[in-house]
């Protein structure tokens, strides 16, 4: 790079990009007032701040999705161009998240930055403050277990301006690269959801052949004990609870790391194990299941329980990768669910208790019908990771 001029520009603009800081650029205002509950389907459209990180996925907002009811006179509202950033969040990078309100009088809550530009595009600040400033912003945040960022912390920001219409050019390219990974998305989505109502629907139409239990099944086994924080970060690799609760078939290349002593009796994970979470905040996430399908030798974390399949002329695990995700399953596993602040999952009940399957004949040609459908979506999101890839390349060569 040579002075103030990204890497990568449109031919047609020359001459270096002005150095300015926000307090230089724009007034920086607060949100106000509006909580989750106060959401209705009727009422004047609105903007929460947890919705950055959940609804609002690209810089640009093109629809604003919640509205509320509420009395609006001492609610703030946007005017078309402003920037938004959250004031708290769980970690300072998490909490550098910028979106650009392209409307007027969109009702704003409380935990919000606003960022009312004087003269720059909000789309192409959004997309810088995402890019380059995302690090600068998070070193200005505040806190440890929650992180809290203000107008006074962002006052002071870098950032680095060329014409608007060179700003306008660059969040243009940027926008349009956003819409295919949103067309991208919506594609895995409907996907998504013909593999859930096959799966429901072939267990319907073949699932009362075998009654059985995971009991009769196999053999549980607990996850790893006895271990302290210093025993992690090295080792031998193990499974974990985001790694069981996030995916139907385990991720083999997302595996944390344990040491492990000398002849150290510890349970080990095998092809075809399924397993478990124990714990969540709500009784619907509660036994979330994964099956094992590889043939390294890995451990279980401490949060979850497996079982080892050793009845297979009954069962094919890898059709319990589906079965196990089936709205009839999470029906049956609902009740072993007991607590009232957190909910744990009552393991001998469940273990004991009988569910049918189809017969072992028609989990193999059910598996086999919903693994294709599984690889095209496997491909699709491998797309979509290209996509996010050559996002950040631009904004990392066309902003300074």
């Amino acid at each position: 790079m040579v002075a103030d001029v990204p890497n990568l520009r449109f031919k047609e603009f020359q001459g270096e990009w002005e150095e300015k800081r926000l307090s230089e650029i724009a007034e920086l205002y607060k949100g106000n007032g509006i909580s989750k509950e106060q959401l209705s389907d009727r009422g004047e459209p609105c903007i929460l701040y947890g919705e950055l990180y959940t609804k609002y996925k690209s810089e640009v907002i093109s629809e604003v999705v919640s509205k509320t009811n509420i009395d609006t006179k001492k609610l703030v509202r946007s005017k078309a161009n402003d920037v938004i950033i959250p004031c708290s969040g769980e970690t300072a990078e998490d909490i550098a998240t910028a979106r650009c309100v392209p409307y007027d009088n969109i009702l704003l809550g409380g935990d919000l930055n606003i960022i009312r530009l004087h003269d720059t595009e909000g789309s192409f600040m959004s997309y810088q403050l995402n890019g380059k400033r995302k690090y600068d912003i998070a070193k200005v945040a505040q806190g440890v277990s929650v992180v809290h960022l203000y107008g006074e912390h962002l006052k002071g920001v870098k950032t680095y301006v060329p014409c608007v219409e060179e700003q306008k050019k660059i969040a243009r390219l940027l926008s349009l690269l956003d819409e295919r990974i949103a067309t991208q998305s919506k594609v895995i989505d409907k996907l998504q959801s013909l593999i859930k109502g096959l799966n429901n629907h072939l267990y319907q139409q073949y699932g009362n052949e075998i009654e059985t239990s995971f009991a009769y099944l196999g053999v549980s086994y607990s996850g790893l004990s006895g271990k302290t924080a210093t025993d992690f970060g090295s080792g031998k690799p193990f499974i974990t609870y985001l790694n069981v609760y996030s995916n139907n078939v385990i991720e083999e290349t997302s595996y944390q790391y344990v040491r492990m002593g000398e002849n150290e009796k510890q349970n080990i994970v095998r092809y075809g194990d399924v397993l478990f979470t124990l714990s969540s905040e709500t009784p619907e996430e509660v036994g979330i299941g994964s099956v094992y399908l590889g043939n390294q030798e890995v451990y279980l974390n401490s949060f979850c329980f497996g079982v080892h399949i050793t009845n297979i002329q009954k069962v094919f695990s890898p059709y319990l990768s589906y079965y196990i995700s089936t709205t009839q399953f999470r029906k049956f596993i609902y009740p072993f669910a007991q607590g009232s602040t957190r909910f744990n999952l009552c393991k001998a009940d469940f273990e004991k208790s009988k569910f049918k399957l189809p017969s072992l004949e028609n989990q193999k040609r059910i598996y086999e019908s919903l693994k294709c459908l599984s690889g095209k979506v496997a491909a699709e999101d491998a797309i979509l990771k290209q996509y996010h890839s050559q996002k950040q390349y631009l904004l990392r060569q066309m902003l300074i």
